[in-house]
């Protein structure tokens, strides 16, 4: 009779930097998920110090927490196997490490083999490589150890084959955007079919600054098919039955796809909800005007925190149209949230008056709308720091791209939610959350968009189409491509050409920004790193 081994996979939330609070979570559900009857229980990448820990690695007193932590767990949890992840040092080499805890004591240490150092990590600024494969006995069961990137490479799976594995455990902290969990899929599919070997892939779930960790763990066995599958965005424990040669989860459940508005919705709400509370604020403030990027702003807040923790704030001047002022309140009443009206007329109207000597001669431009939005900004502030509220910015990644922005204005605020949607995706995205609950008005998703900073001001007075727009910049900011393979694709030539130089030119602005969720393949932020001064441009 084959023997099993019941292991728990604990797709969890980790707060970097909280060791103890972290060690807590690990021995408290590894106690839990003993008493459902498992014999192995494991935990993600760098799980006891969150992911990713960044320079706090370098610090001697986070390094000593690490090893106090690591010999409380040790000493609490010595009737269960425990395989978790954590900074291991040895001698004055730093390392990925996976740790296999039994009876107390450190039975194995694999070390990550492939360290990425693209896109979003910069593991290779803190960690040392091992090429040591490690297989662990247990209860007749061999097991291979990997670490996420590992994975997608061939060599560190098919080298724990050859020591002896049998199935392998993988330990991720493997942050979404768009279409990466097909992308993990289809490399795990491959590693299972390669190898003959089942896989469990545990990843982790929550979000850190920029980056959304989406769960989503993974259980494929020697054929490299599915058997198992973990929520999406939620804290969840997969108990999985495995042999020398097969994978059964011990609950059958159907856990259906999301679709793309769907799991980026979720995605956004989970940033939202994980930055603001994990950095101790106590709810959010947002300015509403009646458009369309607030409204959704405003939709995310609300469903990450609660309409008790979000205060709308309306702010018109004499180019404030009738219906943004009746499409916020709108917003306000269905969310069901705090809404104050505060005119800046008088305010804006004051500036000017300081600033007439110094303008004298000079024709009114972009300097007196980018005026009223700084008056806005520092009204939310000043909210922002009254209230322990943190201010939420609304801009989407279109505006963010050409700098249709205002530094100190628009642009003031803590996080940005819609930092990495396109404009073409906010109007989506407003429609999915419409077809839960009706909490966006129609008008505010058909009537052309506008920042109402000047009389019949509308966005394409200054901006191509966004369909267009979009196009543009997801070809050259997210693919990197030149502008002649862009006109090359049938766009026009004058538009590329604005747009792109748009982009390089609004670099600082991007610089000062607020942090933002990540959902697509390059963000502003962590993995597009450009100079502010430059004499570089993209020729044709």
């Amino acid at each position: 009779m084959k023997k099993t081994v019941r292991v728990a996979m604990v797709q969890d939330n980790f707060l970097v930097g909280d060791i103890k609070g972290n060690a807590d979570k690990i021995i408290n559900l590894s106690r839990a998920a003993k008493s459902k009857g498992a014999d192995l229980v494991m935990f993600p990448e760098l799980a006891l110090v969150g992911y990713p820990p960044e320079d706090l690695l370098y610090r001697p007193g986070f390094n000593a927490q690490v090893v106090d932590q690591l010999a409380r767990i040790q000493s609490q949890l010595n009737d269960i196997d425990v395989l978790l992840g954590m900074p291991d040092r040895v001698g004055e080499k730093l390392y990925n490490a996976a740790v296999w805890l039994r009876n107390g004591e450190r039975i194995a240490s694999y070390h990550k083999q492939a360290l990425p150092n693209y896109s979003v990590f910069d593991e290779a600024r803190y960690f040392k490589t091992d090429s040591q494969s490690v297989v662990v006995e247990f209860k007749g069961v061999k097991f291979g150890l990997a670490i996420c990137e590992d994975v997608w490479e061939k060599q560190s799976l098919a080298d724990a084959k050859a020591a002896g594995a049998e199935v392998m455990l993988v330990l991720n902290a493997s942050p979404y955007h768009v279409g990466k969990y097909e992308e993990r899929l289809d490399v795990l599919a491959q590693r299972g079919r390669e190898n003959h070997m089942p896989i469990l892939y545990l990843n982790m779930v929550g979000g850190q600054d920029e980056l959304v960790f989406d769960g989503e763990s993974l259980v494929v066995n020697g054929e490299g098919k599915p058997v198992s599958r973990a929520p999406a965005f939620e804290t969840f424990i997969d108990y999985v039955d495995v042999t020398a040669s097969q994978v059964q989860p011990v609950e059958k459940r159907d856990v259906i796809a999301l679709r793309e508005d769907e799991a980026i919705y979720k995605a956004l709400v989970l940033g939202v909800r994980d930055y603001v509370y994990k950095n101790g604020f106590i709810g959010v403030v947002i300015g509403l005007s009646g458009g369309v990027d607030s409204a959704l702003t405003l939709a995310i807040a609300v469903d990450a925190l609660g309409a008790d923790h979000v205060h709308a704030v309306m702010m018109p001047t004499k180019y404030t149209a009738d219906m943004s002022l009746e499409d916020a309140r709108a917003e306000a009443e269905i969310l069901s949230v705090q809404y104050d009206i505060i005119p800046i007329e008088s305010v804006f109207e004051e500036f000017l008056s300081l600033l007439a000597g110094v303008f004298a001669g000079k024709e009114a431009d972009a300097t007196e709308e980018n005026i009223q939005a700084r008056c806005r900004g520092v009204i939310l502030m000043a909210i922002s720091n009254k209230t322990g509220r943190m201010l939420l910015t609304t801009g989407n990644k279109s505006e963010m791209a050409v700098g249709y922005t205002t530094l100190y204005g628009d642009m003031s605020g803590g996080f940005a939610p819609l930092k990495d949607v396109s404009k073409t995706r906010v109007y989506q995205l407003c429609r999915y959350r419409n077809a839960l609950g009706n909490v966006i008005p129609e008008r505010v998703l058909t009537r052309p968009p506008s920042a109402e900073l000047r009389a019949d001001q509308c966005d394409q007075d200054f901006l191509p189409d966004y369909d267009v727009l979009d196009r543009i910049l997801e070809l050259s900011v997210e693919r990197d491509m030149p502008m002649k393979d862009i006109i090359a694709m049938g766009l026009d030539k004058s538009v590329v050409e604005q747009v792109t130089t748009m982009v390089q030119r609004n670099e600082y602005k991007r610089r000062q920004a607020a942090p933002g969720v990540r959902i697509t393949r390059r963000a502003f932020g962590r993995d597009r790193r450009y100079p502010i001064t430059s004499g570089y441009r993209r020729n044709l």
